[in-house]
């Protein structure tokens, strides 16, 4: 349905985004992770048509929206990542305006806006001021504004920062069933790996400005498939045990704090009796030790060399 090929966007002769290559299938939920300054932002603008790339094509169904952005328009709604609603109109007036925007007929709009106003849970504060409202609700009325003219396609850029609990929940049922019962066609991205994993079908994670890894949950997890997590609660912690469990054969990565460890080691090595064996000469007591299969957090740090919240 969509799909970029080649993409490439440089700023004053700096490279944003590079030969980035993406699809998305009809009915699709996809991913799309990377750290601060990956090129994401750049990316949707330009699949978004904001901002034109210095080279590449976007496709719609087969159409080179570059040249036609018109056509990427019509079917495409965007939820940014910072609020774009008027403060001191009602929920009801900001759609009615963002519809006006989108040329939505009088007698459509006023069902449009109710629609929308029920999908995000607050067609009872239709009457309210908008700066009245939560970060949760606002960020729900962004959503809303997107769903007016019914947009086969959606792209969220990390609608759920900075909100409560309740309201990120919202967001996540109101994003599954636009996808799940209404077929909406969903680009996502966020900078928590917990959304994309209940969200998304498929992922794409950049880095650099670059897409440096792609695939399905089960395929992006095989590129950690001949290693563990293992994690290890000592008895006190000591600067001088962590670097020597750094140093042992196998261990690929050691992070947290001197009591809590998390390490990503090769399956089958010997690690369980050299830890002990270390433990005792700095006389530590190991109180847990368990291993683990890989996260998509442990594959994107292996990736990156960052955390995805980093």
């Amino acid at each position: 349905m969509l799909e970029t090929i080649q993409l490439s966007k440089s700023f004053k002769g700096k490279k944003a985004v590079q030969n980035v290559s993406l699809y998305l299938d009809h009915g699709e939920s996809v991913g799309l992770i990377g750290p601060n300054g990956a090129g994401k932002s750049t990316t949707i603008s330009m699949i978004s048509t904001l901002i034109k790339p210095t080279a590449g094509e976007i496709r719609l169904k087969g159409i080179n929206v570059v040249d036609k952005p018109g056509e990427m328009r019509k079917v495409l709604g965007i939820v940014p990542q910072e609020l774009a609603l008027y403060e001191e109109l009602s929920a009801y007036e900001n759609l009615k305006f963002f519809g006006s925007i989108y040329k939505i007929r009088n007698k459509d709009l006023e069902g449009r806006i109710q629609q929308a106003l029920e999908i995000v849970g607050l067609a009872d504060r239709r009457k309210e001021l908008v700066r009245t409202f939560s970060g949760g609700m606002k960020r729900r009325m962004n959503i809303a504004a997107a769903l007016l003219h019914q947009p086969q396609i959606l792209i969220l850029d990390e609608p759920t920062v900075g909100i409560d609990p309740q309201s990120r929940n919202h967001i996540l049922e109101t994003v599954r069933m636009l996808n799940e019962k209404k077929g909406t066609t969903v680009l996502y991205t966020s900078h928590y790996m917990e959304e994309v994993e209940q969200l998304c079908d498929r992922l794409y994670i950049m880095d650099h400005g670059e897409v440096i890894a792609s695939g399905t949950k089960a395929e992006l997890l095989s590129i950690l498939s001949t290693e563990d997590t293992i994690k290890v609660e000592l008895s006190k912690g000591e600067p001088g045990f962590v670097e020597q469990v750094k140093a042992l054969n196998g261990i690929r990565e050691v992070e947290g704090s001197h009591v809590e460890l998390k390490m990503i080691a090769k399956k089958g090595s010997n690690l369980i009796s050299e830890l002990v064996h270390l433990a005792e000469q700095h006389r530590i007591q190991i109180i847990n030790f368990h291993t683990e299969t890989p996260s998509l957090e442990d594959v994107f740090l292996h990736l990156t060399g960052r955390r995805l919240r980093d």
